[in-house]
């Protein structure tokens, strides 16, 4: 079965937004949880602007399925994965300007840090993924590396404008999919996925689990986190 991996994240960023103790991020985790998720995804990033300290340590206690933590390669961060000992960490960029995420690791920029990291935190039993663009080239990287697993970035598909970009993204997602297989690593996806572009992807086996997490917290602001992780279950489900 395809997984769902649900990115609580922007749960802390509407906490944040007003420096308030609610609405807890913890909480969204156990009821996406009930609702199906088979695992909870959180970014702990440098500047602390959503998700902070005290979530992933009470993350860690709470969580039932699996913990993924996203968090850049640098050693403040691999020493907190080490200490929660997530059951996989996603190494993906950081920039302080960026409103989120905006792309995949450069793997011919970091490569040499980027395989220490990965040393660092698999010789001490936890599995590592990088979030990477859909290039034969950085795929082929993460594999010299040593990762176990990449998460394909899918943004650049659900933000296309017109249906030829789109299906050129799309053909891109797929051939790197397939090529990640071959390789023999596990495949993840994400990044702007909503209830309608994740659709797109039924047929493709190759896909292990999807993580979303923006798309579900706008639609729980309206119908609440349970109907709307279960909304997304049943759609990843079709798959």
């Amino acid at each position: 079965m395809t997984g769902l991996a649900v990115n609580i994240d922007h749960i802390a960023t509407l906490r944040e937004a007003r420096k308030a103790s609610y609405p807890d991020p913890v909480a969204a985790a156990l009821m996406a949880e009930l609702a199906g998720a088979d695992g909870i995804v959180c970014h702990l990033r440098e500047d602390r602007r959503h998700v902070q300290d005290r979530d992933v340590r009470l993350l860690r206690k709470v969580v039932q399925s699996k913990l993924i933590l996203e968090m850049a390669a640098t050693s403040e961060m691999v020493g907190i994965a080490l200490d929660v000992r997530p059951e996989l960490v996603t190494l993906v960029p950081e920039s302080r300007e960026e409103v989120t995420t905006e792309g995949g690791m450069d793997l011919i920029v970091h490569n040499k840090s980027i395989g220490e990291t990965i040393g660092a935190l698999q010789n001490n039993g936890i599995p590592v993924s990088i979030f990477i663009d859909a290039e034969p080239e950085q795929i082929k990287l993460a594999h010299q590396a040593g990762a176990d697993m990449i998460e394909i970035h899918t943004g650049t598909f659900c933000e296309a404008n017109g249906s030829s970009r789109r299906r050129q993204a799309f053909d891109k997602i797929v051939d790197a999919a397939k090529l990640a297989r071959k390789l023999k690593l596990g495949v993840n996806a994400g990044h702007g996925l909503c209830y309608n572009s994740i659709k797109a992807f039924k047929g493709l086996s190759e896909i292990d689990e999807y993580s979303i997490g923006h798309s579900i917290v706008a639609r729980a602001a309206l119908v609440g986190m349970e109907r709307a992780v279960r909304q997304m279950r049943e759609l990843v489900d079709a798959l």
